[in-house]
């Protein structure tokens, strides 16, 4: 995947790309008042303060090679906040507060990687290639978009912390909406494209490669996603005690977690109310519903539909009625907030009827931000992939069967990653991702 070598333009473009990326991650964890640095708000993840070292240690441990006469200062860190995990048999992580570095020589750690890492990153002369012969704008869009993904990633893990342990930020105005009525729109029979060529002078990960078409039949598919208003009539009627609605796998699941309700709703009484990120709402009816993919599963049976494969999602988002394709839903234009709910504009999201100029050929509206989609297609590689050598496990560890694919976006995804070929993926019992899902009927 050769990328041009970097010209002064490209080098000063990625240099603010980082700093921004650095100012995004620092401010998320400044939501965090300090005493509440060593929780855990989701079991199956590590403690905050891993994360604060793990961005940098990330990065150090991705350039530091590609750039000459850069040494480690500090091998132990770089090897406890190396990387994250991901349980998927049920085993948790069961360390203590106490088995983690202290907080100020955390901070020490990250000043001084910032320094030794900008000090080589400003001199454009010093861009090398790793010793994989990837050159160094690969490795800095790779840090770069790991950065920004888990600033995503850690914004619903700190979702979950009690209010009382973060600074509130203030809210932007709720754009203007009208109340959806659920339709389905008709896709025709044609092709969706994969990936990304090889060949191509985009960025991507080792997962979107190669590029390849897939032939799609017709089929019909939801206009916006899935409402909270459907999904209340859904659990109303008994969805979470219907045993024929869920798979046994996911049945045993809900059952031994005792799961009746999205993580995100709260129930006081006889009211839903929400649970943002700064405070608790009565239940916003026309926002998307954010669920696992094993609610979002068993919802679509009983609607007497499906989830919709990786290809249907993209063909309805990116496809054209004369067989082209486009880069955004849209079209052409480049994203901006009239557009959808995405790159940190907001912290909760907006009705699924909010962005009416986000509609795509085939008339489907909200495809990009707003909540990710899951879709029924299980995490595999497209043909002819290679993992990435220095990040192997990045996409090839999650090839399990386990995980599912989702498309789309969220209100706290970057822009960068709006991408056709971008794929996301999780297990299919986690609830904590800003996840929603639109159904289809073939």
């Amino acid at each position: 995947m050769p990328i041009a070598s970097s010209g002064s333009a490209v080098h000063g473009e990625l240099l603010e790309r980082v700093d921004d990326a650095r100012r995004r991650s620092d401010e998320l964890f400044g939501i965090v008042k300090p005493a509440a640095l060593y929780e855990r708000p989701i079991a199956e993840r590590h403690r905050i303060i891993f994360y604060i070292g793990h961005l940098e240690a990330f990065d150090w441990n991705l350039l530091h090679g590609a750039l000459p006469g850069l040494k480690s200062f500090h091998p132990e860190f770089d090897r406890l906040f190396a990387f994250g995990i991901d349980p998927v048999n049920g085993g948790l992580p069961s360390d203590q507060p106490s088995d983690w570095p202290r907080l100020v020589a955390v901070r020490d750690y990250v000043r001084k990687i910032r320094m030794a890492l900008d000090e080589k990153l400003e001199d454009e002369s010093s861009f090398g290639r790793s010793p994989d012969g990837y050159s160094l704008e690969i490795l800095l869009n790779v840090a770069i978009e790991h950065r920004l993904m888990h600033v995503e990633t850690l914004t619903y893990m700190l979702h979950q912390l009690p209010l009382g342990q973060k600074t509130p930020r203030n809210p932007p105005a709720d754009p203007i909406f009208s109340s959806p009525t659920p339709t389905m729109i008709g896709v025709p029979s044609g092709t969706a494209t994969l990936g990304l060529p090889q060949k191509g002078s985009l960025f991507g990960w080792d997962n979107e490669f190669e590029a390849h078409e897939v032939e799609v039949p017709a089929f019909e598919i939801d206009r916006y996603k899935v409402t909270n208003r459907q999904y209340l009539e859904f659990l109303t009627a008994g969805g979470y005690e219907a045993r024929d609605l869920w798979s046994p796998a996911d049945w045993r699941w809900k059952s031994d977690h005792q799961i009746s309700h999205p993580v995100f709703w709260k129930k006081e009484g006889e009211t839903w109310f929400f649970r943002g990120m700064f405070e608790e709402i009565p239940l916003p009816l026309d926002w998307p519903v954010y669920v696992s993919h094993a609610e979002a599963s068993s919802f679509a049976r009983w609607a007497g539909k499906s989830l919709p494969t990786e290809e249907e999602w993209q063909r309805t988002a990116y496809g054209t009625p004369d067989r082209q394709e486009r880069p955004y839903p849209w079209g052409f234009d480049s994203p901006n907030r009239d557009l959808g709910n995405f790159d940190f504009q907001r912290w909760n999201p907006a009705a699924v009827t909010a962005f009416p100029q986000s509609e795509s050929a085939f008339g489907a509206q909200d495809m990009s931000g707003n909540g990710w989609e899951w879709t029924s297609t299980q995490f595999s590689p497209f043909p002819g992939f290679k993992p990435f050598p220095f990040y192997r496990g990045y996409s090839a560890d999650f090839f399990d069967g386990k995980h599912f694919i989702m498309k789309g976006a969220s209100a706290r995804t970057a822009k960068c990653m709006l991408r056709p070929s971008f794929r996301n993926w999780f297990q299919p019992h986690y609830q904590y991702v800003y996840a929603g899902f639109r159904c289809v009927k073939r």
